[in-house]
């Protein structure tokens, strides 16, 4: 077999994104044939013995990719695992025959589409800052919502020193006691739609992304897992391709 670059053949085990690859082997945490891995080095993945953290990484020739859609509920975290013992996202996966794990995440409180893969070249594609892929979110806040809250969402505040990109949004329900908007953004920072909420003085009572791309949560249900069709897998990679 060819030699391989080592962050290539992690990803390709589904273990994580290449990217992430490259950060685990930085931290010094990838040895290779008990020797410390470098970034780029290339290696026979069939014959050298990759661990990480001292577990050994075991190979095998690619599978078919898995490309999965949830419907996130409220109460757990976007993780793999939790030392504190908290509900993740994996205990809702079915048993696959290889590894996948999620593209960016949801918050704890946050529910709705979340995506996952054992494709670590197509999970950092699509997470990459770079890329301009819609995100839609439908928000309730607690009263009504003013006309100049609006405003400033969709020209873009300031969160965490940095103003956001301009933004869509849109009044669904306006009422006393509630109100429902749907702000679309690209950007994919940590607890923006909520941070965005909190600058502009709303208080947000539920939080639910309903597409990315042009992929539609639909109506799956809570908790509910499927696989991507190939029209919704052509349509995505065509939507990060455009971007």
């Amino acid at each position: 077999m060819e030699p391989v670059r080592i962050q290539k053949v992690i990803a390709d085990t589904g273990y994580c994104s290449r990217r992430h690859a490259e950060a685990l082997i930085e931290q010094g945490r990838v040895k290779v044939n008990g020797h410390p891995a470098r970034i780029g080095m290339k290696i026979n993945p069939v014959k050298d013995i990759i661990t990480i953290d001292g577990e050994q990484l075991y190979y095998q020739r690619r599978k078919r990719h898995l490309y999965l859609m949830m419907n996130k509920p409220r109460g757990y975290l976007t993780s793999m695992s939790d030392d504190r013992g908290r509900k993740c996202v994996t205990e809702l996966l079915p048993e696959t025959e290889v590894r996948v794990f999620p593209i960016g995440r949801l918050d704890r409180n946050t529910e709705g589409l979340l995506l996952f893969t054992s494709d670590g070249d197509f999970a950092n594609d699509l997470a990459h800052p770079s890329r301009q892929v819609n995100k839609c979110y439908r928000i309730t806040v607690k009263g009504p919502i003013q006309e100049e809250q609006l405003v400033k969402l969709c020209e873009g505040v300031v969160i965490d020193g940095r103003k956001t990109a301009p933004a869509q949004a849109r009044v669904l329900v306006r009422e006393a006691e509630r109100s429902v908007l749907e702000l679309v953004i690209h950007e994919g920072r940590n607890r923006q739609v909520r941070k965005m909420c909190e600058a502009v003085g709303l208080e947000v009572a539920r939080l639910k992304r309903t597409s990315i791309g042009p992929l539609r949560l639909g109506m799956l249900k809570p908790g509910a897992v499927r696989e991507l069709t190939p029209e919704e897998l052509r349509a995505i990679r065509m939507a990060v391709k455009r971007s």
